[in-house]
Protein backbone atom coordinates (compact mmCIF):
# COMPACT_ATOMS: atom_id res chain seq x y z
CA UNK A 1 0.00 0.00 0.00
CA UNK A 2 1.19 3.26 -1.12
CA UNK A 3 2.29 6.14 1.80
CA UNK A 4 -0.52 8.33 0.91
CA UNK A 5 -4.40 7.68 -0.40
CA UNK A 6 -4.27 10.56 -2.26
CA UNK A 7 -0.63 12.95 -3.52
CA UNK A 8 -1.19 16.07 -5.31
CA UNK A 9 1.77 17.76 -6.48
CA UNK A 10 1.62 21.24 -8.13
CA UNK A 11 -2.21 20.40 -9.41
CA UNK A 12 -3.34 23.93 -11.43
CA UNK A 13 -6.30 23.78 -13.87
CA UNK A 14 -8.00 26.76 -15.90
CA UNK A 15 -11.21 27.17 -17.30
CA UNK A 16 -10.47 29.82 -19.76
CA UNK A 17 -9.15 32.56 -18.62
CA UNK A 18 -10.28 31.49 -14.98
CA UNK A 19 -7.64 29.73 -12.50
CA UNK A 20 -9.92 26.75 -10.57
CA UNK A 21 -6.18 25.62 -8.78
CA UNK A 22 -2.92 27.06 -9.08
CA UNK A 23 -0.03 24.80 -7.66
CA UNK A 24 -2.35 22.66 -5.65
CA UNK A 25 -0.06 20.02 -3.07
CA UNK A 26 -1.80 17.95 -0.87
CA UNK A 27 -0.95 14.61 1.33
CA UNK A 28 -3.79 12.55 2.46
CA UNK A 29 -3.22 9.56 4.66
CA UNK A 30 -4.82 6.37 4.54
CA UNK A 31 -7.28 6.52 8.16
CA UNK A 32 -7.93 9.94 8.20
CA UNK A 33 -10.82 12.44 7.70
CA UNK A 34 -9.10 14.96 5.57
CA UNK A 35 -11.85 18.68 5.11
CA UNK A 36 -11.37 21.10 2.38
CA UNK A 37 -12.76 24.43 3.37
CA UNK A 38 -13.71 27.40 1.53
CA UNK A 39 -16.10 29.93 -0.22
CA UNK A 40 -17.54 29.09 -3.66
CA UNK A 41 -14.92 29.07 -6.50
CA UNK A 42 -12.41 28.32 -4.09
CA UNK A 43 -11.33 24.83 -6.09
CA UNK A 44 -12.81 22.66 -3.79
CA UNK A 45 -15.06 20.65 -6.27
CA UNK A 46 -12.31 20.84 -8.96
CA UNK A 47 -9.59 19.27 -6.70
CA UNK A 48 -12.41 16.37 -5.95
CA UNK A 49 -13.23 16.23 -9.87
CA UNK A 50 -9.44 15.75 -10.68
CA UNK A 51 -9.09 13.04 -7.63
CA UNK A 52 -11.84 10.91 -9.74
CA UNK A 53 -10.13 11.44 -13.57
CA UNK A 54 -13.38 13.53 -14.38
CA UNK A 55 -11.40 16.61 -14.99
CA UNK A 56 -7.76 16.52 -16.02
CA UNK A 57 -4.74 18.98 -14.27
CA UNK A 58 -3.08 21.58 -16.92
CA UNK A 59 -0.41 21.31 -14.35
CA UNK A 60 0.91 18.90 -11.80
CA UNK A 61 0.47 15.02 -11.04
CA UNK A 62 -2.58 13.62 -8.99
CA UNK A 63 -1.85 9.97 -7.84
CA UNK A 64 -4.55 8.26 -6.29
CA UNK A 65 -4.24 4.66 -3.96
CA UNK A 66 -0.79 5.03 -5.90
CA UNK A 67 -2.73 5.43 -9.54
CA UNK A 68 -1.47 8.14 -11.51
CA UNK A 69 -5.28 9.71 -12.11
CA UNK A 70 -4.52 10.80 -15.92
CA UNK A 71 -2.47 7.24 -16.43
CA UNK A 72 -5.25 4.82 -15.43
CA UNK A 73 -9.00 7.05 -14.09
CA UNK A 74 -10.86 3.97 -14.86
CA UNK A 75 -9.15 1.88 -11.82
CA UNK A 76 -9.08 4.80 -9.56
CA UNK A 77 -12.92 5.27 -9.75
CA UNK A 78 -13.03 1.77 -8.91
CA UNK A 79 -11.14 1.70 -5.75
CA UNK A 80 -13.36 5.01 -4.58
CA UNK A 81 -16.56 6.21 -3.57
CA UNK A 82 -17.86 9.92 -4.80
CA UNK A 83 -20.57 12.07 -3.73
CA UNK A 84 -20.48 15.12 -5.74
CA UNK A 85 -22.71 18.25 -4.43
CA UNK A 86 -25.59 17.49 -6.32
CA UNK A 87 -26.08 14.14 -7.31
CA UNK A 88 -26.80 13.31 -10.67
CA UNK A 89 -29.69 10.04 -10.42
CA UNK A 90 -31.57 8.22 -12.73
CA UNK A 91 -35.19 9.57 -12.13
CA UNK A 92 -37.00 6.83 -13.53
CA UNK A 93 -35.58 4.21 -11.65
CA UNK A 94 -36.59 3.43 -8.34
CA UNK A 95 -34.10 3.63 -5.52
CA UNK A 96 -33.68 -0.28 -5.46
CA UNK A 97 -33.16 -0.27 -9.24
CA UNK A 98 -30.73 2.21 -8.87
CA UNK A 99 -28.69 0.64 -6.23
CA UNK A 100 -28.70 -2.80 -7.87
CA UNK A 101 -27.34 -1.03 -11.07
CA UNK A 102 -24.38 0.44 -9.07
CA UNK A 103 -23.65 -2.29 -7.00
CA UNK A 104 -23.48 -4.43 -10.68
CA UNK A 105 -21.04 -1.79 -12.27
CA UNK A 106 -18.84 -1.82 -9.56
CA UNK A 107 -18.91 -5.83 -9.90
CA UNK A 108 -20.48 -6.95 -6.10
CA UNK A 109 -21.91 -10.06 -5.92
CA UNK A 110 -25.78 -10.30 -6.04
CA UNK A 111 -26.23 -11.58 -2.63
CA UNK A 112 -23.28 -9.35 -1.31
CA UNK A 113 -25.27 -6.37 -2.83
CA UNK A 114 -28.98 -7.32 -1.40
CA UNK A 115 -27.39 -7.67 1.97
CA UNK A 116 -25.85 -4.38 2.19
CA UNK A 117 -28.44 -2.33 0.65
CA UNK A 118 -30.86 -3.66 3.20
CA UNK A 119 -28.58 -2.77 5.96
CA UNK A 120 -28.57 0.34 4.29
CA UNK A 121 -32.02 1.32 3.76
CA UNK A 122 -33.20 0.30 7.17
CA UNK A 123 -29.96 2.42 8.65
CA UNK A 124 -31.43 5.52 6.52
CA UNK A 125 -34.58 5.01 6.96
CA UNK A 126 -35.67 4.23 3.53
CA UNK A 127 -37.24 1.10 4.19
CA UNK A 128 -40.46 1.08 2.43
CA UNK A 129 -39.55 3.85 0.00
CA UNK A 130 -37.03 2.00 -1.97
CA UNK A 131 -39.44 0.58 -4.70
CA UNK A 132 -40.67 4.52 -5.24
CA UNK A 133 -39.01 6.16 -8.54
CA UNK A 134 -36.43 8.37 -7.89
CA UNK A 135 -37.95 11.04 -9.45
CA UNK A 136 -40.50 11.30 -6.10
CA UNK A 137 -37.51 11.87 -3.66
CA UNK A 138 -37.12 14.57 -1.68
CA UNK A 139 -33.71 16.03 -1.43
CA UNK A 140 -32.43 14.14 1.74
CA UNK A 141 -33.79 10.94 0.02
CA UNK A 142 -31.70 11.54 -2.99
CA UNK A 143 -28.63 12.50 -1.04
CA UNK A 144 -29.47 9.23 1.05
CA UNK A 145 -29.53 7.36 -1.76
CA UNK A 146 -26.11 8.82 -3.27
CA UNK A 147 -23.96 7.88 0.13
CA UNK A 148 -25.32 4.45 -0.49
CA UNK A 149 -24.51 4.20 -3.98
CA UNK A 150 -20.51 5.32 -3.06
CA UNK A 151 -20.45 2.80 -0.52
CA UNK A 152 -21.83 0.02 -1.70
CA UNK A 153 -18.54 -1.67 -3.16
CA UNK A 154 -16.42 -0.76 0.28
CA UNK A 155 -14.34 1.84 -1.24
CA UNK A 156 -10.74 2.34 0.18
CA UNK A 157 -11.18 5.93 -0.69
CA UNK A 158 -14.19 8.51 -0.05
CA UNK A 159 -14.63 11.70 -2.01
CA UNK A 160 -17.62 13.54 -0.45
CA UNK A 161 -18.44 16.98 -2.04
CA UNK A 162 -21.08 18.42 0.65
CA UNK A 163 -22.24 15.04 2.18
CA UNK A 164 -24.38 15.77 4.72
CA UNK A 165 -26.26 18.22 2.25
CA UNK A 166 -30.34 18.13 2.90
CA UNK A 167 -29.95 15.35 5.86
CA UNK A 168 -32.05 15.52 9.02
CA UNK A 169 -30.15 15.94 12.29
CA UNK A 170 -30.47 11.99 12.43
CA UNK A 171 -28.94 11.08 9.40
CA UNK A 172 -26.09 13.81 9.55
CA UNK A 173 -25.39 11.80 12.84
CA UNK A 174 -25.47 8.32 11.52
CA UNK A 175 -22.83 9.26 8.22
CA UNK A 176 -20.58 11.29 10.90
CA UNK A 177 -20.74 7.97 12.84
CA UNK A 178 -20.13 5.89 10.04
CA UNK A 179 -17.39 8.61 8.87
CA UNK A 180 -15.10 7.75 12.01
CA UNK A 181 -15.87 3.78 11.49
CA UNK A 182 -14.30 3.69 8.21
CA UNK A 183 -11.44 6.32 9.14
CA UNK A 184 -11.10 3.49 11.84
CA UNK A 185 -10.91 0.60 9.36
CA UNK A 186 -8.08 2.68 7.53
CA UNK A 187 -10.50 4.51 4.59
CA UNK A 188 -9.31 7.62 3.52
CA UNK A 189 -11.88 10.27 3.45
CA UNK A 190 -11.75 13.89 1.87
CA UNK A 191 -15.09 16.01 2.46
CA UNK A 192 -15.57 19.39 1.50
CA UNK A 193 -17.98 21.76 3.68
CA UNK A 194 -19.24 24.57 4.22
CA UNK A 195 -20.37 23.98 7.67
CA UNK A 196 -17.23 25.05 9.41
CA UNK A 197 -18.32 23.25 13.06
CA UNK A 198 -18.41 19.84 10.79
CA UNK A 199 -14.73 20.10 9.45
CA UNK A 200 -13.88 21.24 13.64
CA UNK A 201 -15.98 18.48 14.82
CA UNK A 202 -14.84 15.26 12.29
CA UNK A 203 -11.36 16.32 10.45
CA UNK A 204 -8.34 15.42 11.15
CA UNK A 205 -6.54 17.73 9.15
CA UNK A 206 -8.20 20.61 6.71
CA UNK A 207 -6.75 22.57 4.00
CA UNK A 208 -8.39 26.40 3.83
CA UNK A 209 -8.85 27.16 0.06
CA UNK A 210 -8.87 30.33 -1.45
CA UNK A 211 -9.08 31.27 -4.80
CA UNK A 212 -7.87 28.03 -5.76
CA UNK A 213 -5.07 28.30 -3.57
CA UNK A 214 -4.02 26.49 -0.26
CA UNK A 215 -3.47 29.40 1.66
CA UNK A 216 -3.38 27.28 5.45
CA UNK A 217 -3.20 23.53 6.45
CA UNK A 218 -3.42 21.38 9.20
CA UNK A 219 -5.04 19.95 11.99
CA UNK A 220 -7.89 22.63 13.31
CA UNK A 221 -6.20 23.04 16.68
CA UNK A 222 -2.37 23.93 15.09
CA UNK A 223 -4.14 26.39 12.59
CA UNK A 224 -6.00 28.10 15.51
CA UNK A 225 -2.12 28.37 16.58
CA UNK A 226 -0.95 29.30 13.71
CA UNK A 227 -3.28 32.44 13.05
CA UNK A 228 -2.63 33.03 16.86
CA UNK A 229 -5.86 32.08 17.54
CA UNK A 230 -5.85 29.69 20.66
CA UNK A 231 -9.59 28.96 21.78
CA UNK A 232 -11.24 30.83 18.97
CA UNK A 233 -13.82 28.60 16.38
CA UNK A 234 -11.84 27.31 12.97
CA UNK A 235 -14.88 29.81 11.53
CA UNK A 236 -12.89 32.86 13.17
CA UNK A 237 -9.41 31.27 11.60
CA UNK A 238 -11.18 31.04 8.45
CA UNK A 239 -12.58 34.35 8.36
CA UNK A 240 -9.07 35.59 9.28
CA UNK A 241 -6.98 33.38 6.55
CA UNK A 242 -9.43 34.25 3.93
CA UNK A 243 -9.85 38.24 4.84
CA UNK A 244 -12.89 37.65 5.66
CA UNK A 245 -12.97 39.20 8.96
CA UNK A 246 -14.80 42.79 6.95
CA UNK A 247 -17.72 40.72 6.85
CA UNK A 248 -18.53 41.10 10.91
CA UNK A 249 -18.52 45.27 10.82
CA UNK A 250 -21.56 44.44 7.60
CA UNK A 251 -23.47 42.14 9.82
CA UNK A 252 -22.91 44.68 12.80
CA UNK A 253 -24.52 47.72 10.38
CA UNK A 254 -27.53 45.12 9.41
CA UNK A 255 -28.39 44.16 12.69
CA UNK A 256 -28.50 47.56 14.47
Amino acid sequence: MPDYAVVFDGVSKRFGSVWALRGLDLRVRWGSIYGLLGPNGSGKSTAMRIMLGVVDPDEGRVVVGGVDVVEDPIRVRRMAGYVPETPHLYDYLTGLEYLDFIGEVYGVPPRVRRERVEEFLKAFELKGRENELIQGYSRGMRQKIALIAALLHRPRILILDEPLSGLDPKSARLVKDLLNRLKDEGVAIILSTHILEIADALCDEVAIMYGGRKIAEGRPGELREEAGMPGSTLEEVFLKLTGGEDLRSVIEALTK
